[in-house]
């Protein structure tokens, strides 16, 4: 007999205001760990992509998508649920890091926050806590330094598939509640819902693709059908707002979509049908074995539906796969040639990460009862400790990650200099430089000029001016294809941080 998403007896007799209260609570102290762990991690405002928004924040509404960066990039300034964001933050804290981090960490919040209403609304929130903060120590959200081990742009960045994936799973945790709710209560719930998941097209356009599933999301929950239409309200709301926007700021109602639909082409990667058919195992296994952790959470979801037909489980399979699909066949699996998402890249699969989560711990609650009392007792002792041994090996190589000390010396040393008119750096690094020639809140503290070069031109560096130098740690390519200034050539280090992540090299006269 297929099982419904009833609540829990101790739920059910918890009234409403106290319920509200331990909801809200516990989403507190979810979102206190999720600012702790991003202000111990904090990675250095990044380059490329989070710099784009940056800058069409900046700029907005006037953003020439016609000069360069925006005439390559389009795709990421047209996510007004992120640039519109970051705009507001820079008006009321300035254009500096202290706004940057405010739109990166909320993100963050909002994704860790998600990911524990989603899981508690499906199977409590014991279980909602202890996935979330399993999630929060994860690897994939603390090792996301390139100046020290990157394996991917994450946690602290201000990228859209944190924020994106959070509202997406706080939407469904919507429909999850509605489905136990009726009359106004529900309808209430459900206008939430579909604000939420609305708003989180217009942060990662790709998460349009699970919208096709609602239908069978609210079959699942047994939600009348007609129902749909009160989701679908606010959802046709927000994308009015969207088209409306983007034809009076660039023109084109479509722009947003035309720009996400036309990225893409031939990839820097080496792609096959086959590596691109593999993109989710290879995206959790390949830059961190502990990603594996994950894949096991879906095997677990599916042999928990096959023995118990939960509909919450089903709920969670259908999620994960009405978004694997598309971005598998898009990744190359259709045309090696034409790559629109790059599914190898994990953070493409922060969507899924929600339902995985709440797929893994149901199906061990659904399971448990089933399992004689010794073992159960026995499986408990051995789950303790593979969680114990599973935060050790994430969060241990957290200590020896650089900060952003480095940077905050370099802003420390350029304030209020004038003997040094000029810094040249990398492109990588001259985008963040430019956070820290200013205060945290904004003001300009060093009037130098920046100039830049392609990191991957060949060496030595074109410059008879101060360049900023850094020996990548992660995985980014070196400066130069590996040329580094040296003594022996006649450079002269001027600066160098506590850590010696940065330098400044004087060329030889």
């Amino acid at each position: 007999m297929l099982q419904t998403t009833a609540p829990s007896e101790s739920e059910r007799d918890t009234p409403a205001r106290p319920r509200l209260r331990r909801i809200a609570g516990l989403s507190g102290l979810v979102a206190a760990c999720a600012l702790v762990a991003q202000w111990v991690v904090k990675t250095p405002p990044l380059y490329f992509d989070p710099y784009y928004v940056w800058l069409g924040a900046r700029d907005w509404p006037h953003i020439p998508l016609s000069q360069w960066p925006f005439s390559e990039v389009p795709h990421q300034v047209t996510r007004i649920g992120l640039v519109l964001p970051a705009r507001l933050a820079q008006e009321v804290l300035g254009a500096g890091t202290t706004a940057y981090y405010t739109v990166a960490f909320t993100g963050g919040c909002l994704f860790f926050v998600g990911t524990y209403l989603l899981v508690r609304s499906l199977f409590g929130d014991v279980a909602g806590v202890v996935a979330s903060l399993l999630l929060l120590v994860h690897p994939f959200f603390t090792l996301t330094n390139p100046y020290g081990h990157e394996i991917t742009w994450s946690m602290g960045v201000m990228l859209p598939d944190m924020p994106g994936a959070g509202l997406f799973a706080i939407g469904m945790a919507g429909l999850v509640v509605a489905s136990r709710r009726t009359g106004r209560a529900q309808t209430r719930m459900l206008l939430l819902a579909g604000t939420c998941l609305g708003t989180s097209f217009l942060i990662r356009e790709f998460l349009a693709f699970l919208f096709l599933a609602i239908p069978a999301y609210l079959a699942l929950l047994r939600i009348p059908w007609r129902r749909n239409v009160t989701v679908g309200i606010p959802m046709a709301l927000i994308l009015a707002f969207d088209l409306v926007h983007n034809a009076l700021v660039w023109g084109d109602p479509f722009a947003g979509i035309l720009s996400a639909a036309e990225h893409g082409g031939v990839s820097r990667d080496y792609v096959t049908r086959r590596l691109a058919a593999e993109s989710f195992w290879r995206a959790m296994h390949d830059w961190n074995p502990l990603g594996t952790v994950l894949v096991g959470a879906l095997a677990l979801t599916v042999v928990g539906w096959i023995v118990t037909r939960d509909r919450r489980l089903a709920l969670c399979l259908v999620w994960f796969f009405v978004l694997a699909v598309p971005l598998t066949l898009f990744a190359g699996t259709i045309d090696p040639e034409h790559v629109t998402l790059r599914a190898w890249l994990l953070r493409y699969w922060f969507g899924v990460f929600p339902p995985l989560l709440a797929g893994g711990a149901g199906t061990l609650i659904l399971l448990a009862p089933r399992v004689p009392v010794p073992f159960r007792r026995a499986g408990a002792v051995a789950g303790a400790a593979l969680c114990a041994v599973y935060v050790v090996a994430a969060v241990r190589a957290v200590p020896s990650l650089p900060r952003d000390t480095a940077w905050t010396e370099l802003r420390g040393y350029l304030q209020g200099r004038d003997d040094l008119p000029v810094l040249v750096a990398d492109r990588r690094l001259a985008q963040t430089l430019t956070f820290y020639t200013r205060s945290p809140g904004g003001d300009v503290r060093w009037h130098g000029r920046i100039e830049d070069f392609p990191h991957t031109s060949p060496g030595p560096a074109p410059t008879d001016a101060p360049m900023l130098y850094t020996r990548w740690r992660g995985q980014e390519s070196q400066i130069l294809g590996g040329w580094r200034p040296t003594a022996q050539a006649g450079w002269t280090r001027l600066w160098h941080s506590s850590d010696d992540v940065l330098e400044i090299w004087t060329p030889p006269r």
